[in-house]
């Protein structure tokens, strides 16, 4: 059997296409963007064009947008830039419990070291907001909600549009990690209305090692990286540029897949390999909402099988997924997505998520398929001796 991927979530392969677009830049136009003579020039268009390329991608202007090294930058940049911007109208943000660790460890951080207090929004038992709940932790001395529009492990979506409509009511500022989301639904900033959305690129068939940030004009911000007045002085620092001409190209090639047809056809897919699973297995529970969420990702929990034991033994079958967030791989905890969903804990160590792309079809689904139900019987019958 040839190999799997349904980690598309953690990561996903370049694109040919994309491969081709990057090499001249590690050829040819080498030159430094930031120079004014002949080997610069290059570089500094095609930054120019990936820039538009991606600004249309997520539906803002071009200048609004720059380019950091990745989400996890693009995440810390906003928190810790609208944050020092608004100092003096107070110390409180809101986020959600279950967001990316790239948003929770920075705000812990903030609260032990420079005594911002963080309210962090709870989720039902299928991972979704109470919008109540969120007008009744706004104050007057908050500076920023961050809210992510598609939940990593679980796929959920997240009514971004009507939470940063109460957000402004109140006078609060919004930041959306639209990373998980970006080429896999349509996403548009001004849209759903945000103030700063952070995006990546390795999550849309692109290089790792770059991302960006929509920042709202006239959007309060310090710099989080100084140095150099890169990006207008928003993100200073030699820039990446065979990545962010990856970025830009693989932009232009996610439109086609964010049809109606694509994505209904990522839909079917996803479906018949949760459907099969829970047809044929007892004992196994969706996580998340089962409506809304992406089109290419399922979390499921297995009743008397260990997550993390089910991973080594699909990857020993050439069929690669993974228990949650790749960013916490090698974490002895349960999810704190999982926790954050209120799950009796025989079902936290006992999750796993698949997460389809464009190169699965329905051959591999039914490959992947098959293999998880023998695995998962073996294992139940392996612990019942």
């Amino acid at each position: 059997m040839s190999r799997i991927y349904l980690d598309h979530n953690a990561t996903t392969p370049v694109d040919p296409d994309v491969l081709e677009a990057v090499l001249p830049y590690y050829r040819g136009e080498w030159g430094n963007a930031s120079s004014i003579h002949w080997a610069g020039r290059g570089p500094k268009d095609a930054i120019d064009e990936a820039r538009e390329s991606l600004a249309a991608l997520i539906g803002v202007p071009p200048r609004d947008l720059f380019f950091t090294s990745g989400g996890t930058e693009s995440d810390n940049s906003a928190l810790l830039g609208v944050t020092a911007a608004l100092a003096d109208k107070g110390k409180h943000v809101v986020t959600s419990a279950i967001e990316h660790p790239a948003i929770l460890d920075p705000l812990t951080a903030m609260e032990r070291l420079e005594g911002f207090e963080v309210t962090r929004l709870a989720v039902d038992r299928d991972g979704r907001h109470d919008l109540d709940e969120l007008r009744a932790a706004l104050r007057d001395d908050t500076v920023l909600l961050s809210v992510m529009l598609a939940n990593n492990e679980l796929g959920n979506i997240n009514p971004v549009a009507e939470m940063t409509e109460i957000a402004h009511q109140a006078g609060v500022l919004v930041h959306c990690d639209a990373v998980n989301a970006l080429g896999k639904i349509p996403v548009n900033a001004e849209a759903l209305g945000v103030d700063l959305m952070s995006i990546s690129a390795h999550k849309i068939y692109a290089p790792k090692g770059v991302g960006a940030l929509y920042l709202k004009r006239k959007t309060p911000f310090e710099p989080y990286l100084r140095g150099g007045g890169q990006e207008r002085g928003r993100r200073c620092g030699t820039y990446n540029t065979a990545g962010i001409v990856g970025f830009g190209k693989a932009a232009e090639l996610c439109l086609p897949h964010l049809g109606v047809e694509a994505m209904n056809a990522m839909c079917s897919l996803r479906d018949r390999l949760e459907g099969r699973i829970l047809n044929e297995l007892d004992g196994v529970e969706i996580n998340g909402d089962s409506e809304a969420r992406l089109p290419n990702t399922v979390n499921l929990s297995f009743d008397g099988v260990d997550g993390e034991g089910l991973v080594l033994s699909l990857d020993m079958n050439d069929i690669a997924i993974s228990t949650g967030s790749a960013c916490s791989s090698g974490s002895l905890d349960p999810s704190h997505v999982l926790v954050g969903l209120g799950k009796d804990p025989r079902w936290l160590e006992a999750a796993i998520r698949f997460s389809l792309g464009r190169s699965n079809d329905a051959q591999q689904i039914e490959q992947a398929a098959e293999v998880v139900i023998s695995e998962v019987r073996r294992l139940r019958s392996a612990l019942a001796r």
